[in-house]
Formats: C-alpha cells, sequence, structure tokens
C-alpha cells in the first residue's frame, strides 16, 4: 500500500462503515466452526509435541472470542518451548465485539516491537502474506507471525480486513474470523526463527480452513 493511500485509508474504511451499516451490518449470521480446533490444528510439528493451555476467564470475556486454541510446542526431553500457537475464533463480530488487532495488545508484560514488517508463507494452496513482529524483552526476543483467515481469505493488511468484514456483513450477512498468530522464542538467530514459524504457519493456514465455515 502506497503512503498516500495509508493515509487515507482510515476516512475510507469509516466512510463505508457509516455506509454499510444501514445496510445491516448488524443483523449478520453466527457461524459455528464447522470442526474443533482442538482436533484440526495439528498436535505435533516440526519435531515438537504440545500441551494445550487455557486463558483465564476475564482475557476470555475481554477478547470476545467463541472458541479459541492455545498450545505451547515443546521437545520431548527437555520440555524446551519451540513456538506457541493461538487461534481465537469469532462466529460473528458486532459493533464492540471484534477482533483485538495485536498491534495493540502485542507490546505488553514488557515486551516492546523492535520491528514490524509482513513476510510471505508458502502453503499447499499458495503463497500469503502475513504480519511478522521482532519483540524484545530485556535480553529475550521473540518472532511473532500472524493474520486473519475467514470466509475464503488468508490477510495480514488490517485496513482489508476491515473493509472485507464490513461488506461480507451487510451484503453476505457473515462476519465470522479467526486471529492466528505464531510465537517463536528466538535462541539460535532470527532467521532460524522466521524459517520455523513460517513452515508452521504454511501447515496451520490450511489446517484451518477445515474447521471455519466454508
Amino acid at each position: 500500500m502506497s503512503p498516500a493511500a495509508r493515509r487515507w485509508a482510515p476516512a475510507v474504511v469509516l466512510a463505508i462503515g457509516a455506509l454499510l451499516s444501514t445496510l445491516g451490518v448488524k443483523s449478520q449470521r453466527a457461524l459455528p466452526l464447522q470442526a474443533s480446533l482442538v482436533t484440526t490444528v495439528p498436535d505435533s510439528l516440526e519435531g515438537f509435541i504440545s500441551r494445550d493451555d487455557t486463558l483465564e476467564t476475564d482475557v476470555v470475556q475481554v477478547a470476545g472470542v467463541t472458541d479459541y486454541l492455545l498450545r505451547h510446542f515443546i521437545t520431548s526431553d527437555t520440555m524446551r518451548l519451540g513456538f506457541s500457537l493461538y487461534v481465537g475464533y469469532y462466529d460473528r463480530q458486532t459493533q464492540g465485539a471484534t477482533i483485538h488487532s495485536p498491534k495493540n495488545c502485542l507490546p505488553g508484560g514488557g515486551w516492546e516491537p523492535l520491528t514490524n514488517t509482513t513476510t510471505i508463507v508458502q502453503t499447499p494452496q499458495g503463497p500469503v502474506r502475513v504480519n511478522q513482529y521482532l519483540l524484545q524483552k530485556g535480553r529475550q526476543q521473540a518472532l511473532v507471525l500472524y493474520w486473519y483467515q475467514g470466509r475464503g481469505r488468508v490477510e495480514s493488511n488490517e485496513y482489508a480486513v476491515k473493509f472485507d468484514l464490513l461488506r461480507d456483513a451487510a451484503l453476505r450477512r457473515r462476519s465470522e474470523e479467526a486471529l492466528v498468530r505464531i510465537v517463536v522464542p528466538i535462541d539460535s538467530g532470527e532467521a532460524r526463527a522466521l524459517a520455523l514459524a513460517s513452515r508452521v504457519a504454511g501447515v496451520i493456514a490450511p489446517a484451518l480452513e477445515r474447521a471455519l465455515p466454508s
């Protein structure tokens, strides 16, 4: 997106949102998952085994998710964390109950963003673009990939996500969507962490298609 387009994007999204709201954005259907996230997402990847975790009740309420999966992938011998996966699913989105952008919550718990960009991930269905963040907390660093997935799309650009949401809610009465986030601690360099995260993302994105409404 060009600098000029980025400057105008918020105003365009607001204008479109105001217009589409009059067409019935709030009347969209709630669409449940077609299959459980727990069983659809592989429980072993890249030589790591996994354990599932739960979020605090108040965190779930603030996030507004209909369903979620928080899965930590660890080594079987030393139990060292290889990476974590979070999928938060919304069966519909309404005013005040939409996906929270990780841009707003990543800088938390002492973690500060060093860089943010996008990267291309290869999947069996073709390449997709996802967001890439480098975070630091003291001497610790972590690499994050995240994207939005639903209604037949994998998207990284938040303005495009909002535009598609408003259009689909108004014209198709659908607004279901998932936020997908992969976090890899950086132990052996950023390049290795990115390579691992990209391979994992290339498996997770097509796997989620089996769970998301068609």
